[in-house]
């Protein structure tokens, strides 16, 4: 007797549910797909109990005729590929033919939809046909989803609390309406609105809607094409950072997708503008020729390959290092100030704390830079405050510069020009003598030419030990054993996947912290306008190496509002 069976359409369908539709986000995702297909210029979606009840989704798009409206039910039935060449120049959201049959056998589904004509309603539960019948003519289609997962109670059993299914759902509609700015999107949980916008194409209200004033107004436009690619959207200023990347949003060809390369070229383009662990706040959208890329490799469809990700990569970190460049990146303080009686006594700064310092503490070390980029304005420094804080002013307000962030800066853009390019170098009178672990030994003499392009003299000195006779004379001074160590940590780091670029910024960073004037060092007024003049000059004055702010400012309104001068 036969073993193996052929399954019927509702049993295959419902094991096809296991991978279109998870959890409430993916009926919500594949209906609003659809209507976005279906030219849409409004898009209303109504949940009731986080869509766990109930998901209905208004739209005033093409609509269907009777025959459509049923076929549009069955397996693999779609209007969107015709033959076998059409799977590589997709051009819609969906084109699988899987999700409407997939939901219908998991749920309730009530469609309603019309061309203008005479409309049709079917009814299906279960993967099965209920009923058919006509209905108004008003053009576009409603389609509700009833009491998901009723018969694969196990799956209902795995959604997460109404809580977590309406976070996701909110989510994935701002991601929509991000990519799609010119169509009204409304989201309504329990009859209460949630999200609207106008449609009216304009990216930066949708922005503003999602993540409110306070980062749409901390926005940088940014435009940019190549033979291949077209790329537009938004960066945020590197001070709005969000604690995950999910915050970087990217779509190709109005598609939402997920790209660890690209996001990964995205957040490296900010190296040096913020800190490592934190992330920008990102909307792109990447027009390309759907022939290069491939969006048929899972069923969300937002997993993607490119043809050429490298031109790709290239052209989002020059656009994004460009379009930062060329901002005031001056973070100003945020002035919300209570009404209530403020408290006097809890205001603690003494006129100690601020000094203005007249003495050397030793003689500056000066650090030439030849660019002459000036994009912070003329300030003028008057004071030291818990020496650390240089309180700088001109006629636009009042600036406090962190002295050993802004030298860092300095340092490491001078270092990241010097280390390539001076090869002088400097005999030490007592060698130093590094021990090593076995493996950090093998991987450092397999890479020995890097340190003696470096200008280092090294020779092999007993077992995993190496000795240095010579460094590159701009190694600090009294620092040449704990800056050797620090190279070779880099050089096992790295290990076979050396990047020269990567290895001299590295180099730069770690020397410009050993050089920078230290916090709670004072400084005179002369040293404090050199370096102000050399922070000014700086290609990226605005954040240390780290990612840290050089400087903050707070305009005169603002000043002014803090002590009530206006309202």
């Amino acid at each position: 007797m036969s073993v193996i069976k052929i399954m019927d359409e509702i049993l295959s369908n419902k094991i096809a549910a296991g991978e279109v539709v998870e959890r409430c986000v993916s009926v919500v995702k594949e209906l609003v797909e659809n209507s976005i297909d279906a030219s849409s210029k409004k898009i209303k979606i109504e949940l009731k109990e986080s869509g766990i009840k109930e998901i209905k989704v208004t739209d005033d798009g093409t609509g269907m005729d009777r025959e459509d409206a049923i076929n549009a039910f069955g397996r693999h039935a779609t209007s969107k590929l015709l033959n076998e060449d059409d799977l590589f120049r997709i051009d819609t959201l969906g084109f699988r033919g899987e999700a409407l049959p997939s939901i219908a056998s998991v749920s309730e589904v009530i469609l309603k939809t019309s061309t203008g004509d005479i409309g049709t309603e079917v009814t299906i539960k279960g993967g099965k046909l209920i009923n058919e019948s006509k209905t108004d003519s008003r053009k576009g289609t409603i389609i509700t989803v009833k009491n998901i997962f009723y018969n694969t109670p196990a799956r209902l059993k795995h959604l997460k609390s109404i809580y977590a299914e309406l976070a996701v759902i909110t989510d994935y509609v701002d991601k929509m309406a991000l990519a799609n700015p010119s169509i009204s999107f409304s989201l309504y949980n329990d009859s209460k609105l949630l999200f609207n916008t106008d449609g009216s194409n304009d990216l930066l209200k949708v922005i503003n809607e999602v993540y409110g004033l306070n980062v749409s107004k901390k926005m940088i436009k940014i435009e940019a094409s190549d033979d291949e690619y077209d790329i537009e959207g938004y960066i945020s200023y590197p001070e709005v950072t969000k604690s995950n990347r999910n915050h970087i949003t990217t779509f190709v060809n109005g598609r939402l997708v997920k790209n660890y390369e690209l996001i990964k070229a995205i957040n490296d383009s900010y190296h040096t503008y913020k800190p490592e662990d934190k992330y920008p706040i990102v909307v792109l959208n990447i027009k390309v020729d759907f022939s290069l890329v491939d969006v048929n490799i899972h069923p969300t469809k937002q997993d993607i390959k490119f043809g050429k990700i490298e031109e790709l990569k290239s052209l989002l970190s020059i656009s994004i290092k460009k379009a930062l460049n060329k901002t005031l990146l001056i973070p100003e303080v945020n002035t919300k100030v209570e009404d209530k009686t403020i408290e006097y006594e809890d205001i603690k700064l003494s006129l100690e704390d601020i000094s203005v310092n007249e003495t050397h503490n030793e003689e500056s070390k000066e650090v030439l830079i030849t660019n002459n980029k000036m994009d912070i304005p003329m300030i003028y420094p008057i004071g030291l405050a818990k020496g650390t804080y240089i309180i700088a002013q001109n006629e636009l307000g009042i600036y406090l510069i962190d002295q050993h962030a802004a030298n860092e800066r300095i340092n490491y853009e001078y270092y990241l020009k010097k280390v390539p390019s001076n090869k002088d170098v400097q005999n030490m009178i007592i060698p130093i003598t590094i021990e090593l672990t076995k493996k950090e030994y093998i991987i450092v003499k397999e890479n020995i030419n890097i340190l003696e392009d470096l200008g280092f003299e090294v020779e092999e000195f007993g077992e995993n030990s190496l000795i240095f006779r010579s460094h590159p004379v701009w190694l600090k001074q009294d620092y040449e054993e704990e800056s050797i160590k620090r190279l070779l940590d880099l050089i096992v780091l790295i290990e076979k996947d050396f990047n020269k670029e990567k290895f001299m910024e590295n180099i730069a960073i770690t020397m410009s912290c050993k050089l920078s004037i230290k916090a709670n060092e004072n400084i005179s007024l002369d040293e404090m306008e050199l370096l102000i003049k050399k922070l000014r000059a700086c290609d990226n004055p605005y954040t240390c190496p780290h990612g840290r702010p050089t400087i903050i400012s707070f305009t005169n309104y603002e000043l002014e509002k803090l002590f009530k001068r206006v309202m």
